[in-house]
């Protein structure tokens, strides 16, 4: 798959050469307390990663798990992950390397996959399950025209304890009246 390039930053599939920089992100606790999953040991990140990119290559792609790179290097910052939920949405995940949090990365990386999921994929509907307490996270769904749908009890087991999740989504026609030429406005 040719990179997806934002303002920011460029979304590309993962190489097994990203194997440091992936362990850098999925292996950092300030990372991983947001997410579904505790950090990764080396072993634990080189399988995933290996599995990331056996999918990547398959013709039925299940999923688009890309590496999220600033445009000005190669050096992996974080992922995005958008993955089908059903025949016409699908889930939007991503997390960036803890040292780059602030600089709009994640929002920027955020709206590439929303043009992608909405263009090539053509998704009507994208969902984010987020921890209540990741208030950066939030932020940025909202910034880029999610709607806040519910509240999900015990959704996600990770780090020892069950985490509620707060379900938004973003429809393709919500995305289509704020977006221009394609991209979205904040």
């Amino acid at each position: 798959m040719e990179p997806l390039t934002g303002d920011l930053t460029r979304l590309r599939d993962f190489r097994p050469s990203d194997l440091d920089d992936y362990l850098a992100i999925a292996g950092d606790d300030r990372v991983t307390a947001w997410m579904a999953f505790d950090s990764y040991d080396r072993e634990k990140a080189a399988e995933m990663l290996a599995g990331i990119i056996e999918r990547s290559a398959r013709e039925d792609r299940p999923e688009h798990m890309l590496a999220v790179t600033r445009q000005d290097g190669d050096q992996v910052i974080g992922f995005a992950r958008i993955a089908p939920s059903g025949p016409w949405a699908a889930k939007l995940g991503y997390a960036i390397h803890a040292d780059h949090w602030g600089h709009g990365y994640a929002t920027d990386a955020s709206r590439v996959m929303l043009d992608f999921a909405f263009g090539p994929l053509g998704r009507h509907r994208v969902t984010a399950a987020i921890g209540p307490e990741n208030e950066a996270s939030i932020a940025v769904v909202k910034r880029i025209g999610f709607t806040y749908e519910g509240h999900l009890r015990d959704h996600v087991f990770t780090n020892g304890n069950w985490r509620d999740s707060l379900l938004y989504s973003l429809l393709e026609d919500e995305y289509a009246e704020r977006s221009s030429g394609g991209r979205l406005e904040p």
